[in-house]
């Protein structure tokens, strides 16, 4: 047993610890279960769900770049029904959280799907994936308009009784604008963010390098602006947030903590070392001890300002 508590409380949903892994980069679980005790987890954001099998956008669809990388995977994944019978009982056996990341073109296939996994045992929140950009309708359009925000979320919380997280898009002027608009829908949770539109060129042979030519830039190259509007949505709303964006170890996690997250999720990192989310958890207790912190929600939204010389 910890020496400290890690158990944190989002809302209505309850982890047994702050670290989850962020949809889209770990698969269904079974992935990576050979090289990562899924039972330590907090949670588990399982691929971005759709109402239909998609096959994604073409190759190729994900480029290395500077401190991250690019993709353009375009929501590639089974569909509702194959998750719930071929997937999810693979999840059941675990104790760590399941969150189950929708994603739709329309209002009504948002719907749909939150209604289709209402009640499912072994799902234990959604998270709304709003902010795709590899999507050509949909997905964003749903993120960067405050009233179509409100509005699919709003039609969602009616359809659920779920914990309901909605992920936000940074490629927004006012990230607070879209928060409070999905708060006001209903969200109990706010994940951010998402990946900021980017595009790769080969200069030799003068391409674009992805076939979609645009995709979602992730990795350390964004986590001094995700971790700036994590700080900022902290003071703007009252609901708990999950922080995700180039974190690739403890000290990266525990910023996130202290910029307001009460959780974090690890994404691109897992394509460089699969067990980085226990390496994770393991160095945030580390640096509870040290700090002689006795629960991880003591330091949450803790982060000081600088003084001004003057004051020192």
């Amino acid at each position: 047993m910890s020496a400290v508590k890690m158990a944190v409380q989002l809302g209505p949903l309850r982890l047994q610890n702050p670290v989850l892994v962020a949809s889209g980069t770990f698969g269904y679980g079974s992935e990576y279960a050979d090289l990562v005790d899924l039972n330590r987890l907090g949670g588990i954001m399982v691929k971005g769900t759709t109402l239909h099998p998609r096959a994604g956008n073409p190759m190729p669809r994900m480029v290395e770049t500077a401190a991250g990388c690019l993709n353009s995977i375009g929501l590639q994944n089974v569909g509702v029904e194959a998750f719930v019978h071929e997937k999810l009982p693979f999840l059941r056996q675990y104790r760590c959280a399941v969150i189950v990341n929708i994603a739709g073109d329309s209002y009504e296939e948002f719907e749909q799907l939150a209604e289709r996994l209402d009640g499912v045992e072994g799902v234990h929140a959604l998270e709304m994936n709003i902010s795709c950009p590899n999507q050509e309708k949909g997905g964003i359009h749903f993120g960067v308009d405050p009233e179509a925000t409100r509005e699919v979320v709003s039609r969602v919380r009616q359809r659920t009784r779920l914990p309901l997280m909605v992920k936000l898009s940074p490629n927004v002027t006012d990230i607070t604008v879209t928060a409070r608009a999905a708060v006001d829908g209903g969200a109990d949770i706010l994940s951010l963010v998402n990946t900021f539109v980017g595009t790769a060129i080969d200069a030799k042979t003068r391409r674009f390098k992805l076939a979609n030519i645009t995709g979602g830039l992730s990795g350390p190259a964004i986590k001094p602006l995700a971790l700036y509007m994590v700080w900022k949505v902290a003071q703007a709303v009252k609901v708990p947030i999950v922080g995700m964006g180039g974190i690739m170890n403890a000290t990266d996690a525990v910023e996130f903590l202290l910029a307001g997250a009460s959780a974090v999720a690890i994404g691109t990192a897992n394509y460089v070392n699969p067990r980085v989310s226990i390496e994770v958890l393991e160095g945030i207790e580390q640096y509870l001890l040290e700090q002689g912190e006795k629960d991880v929600e003591d330091i949450v939204g803790t982060v000081k300002r600088c003084k001004p010389e003057s004051e020192f």
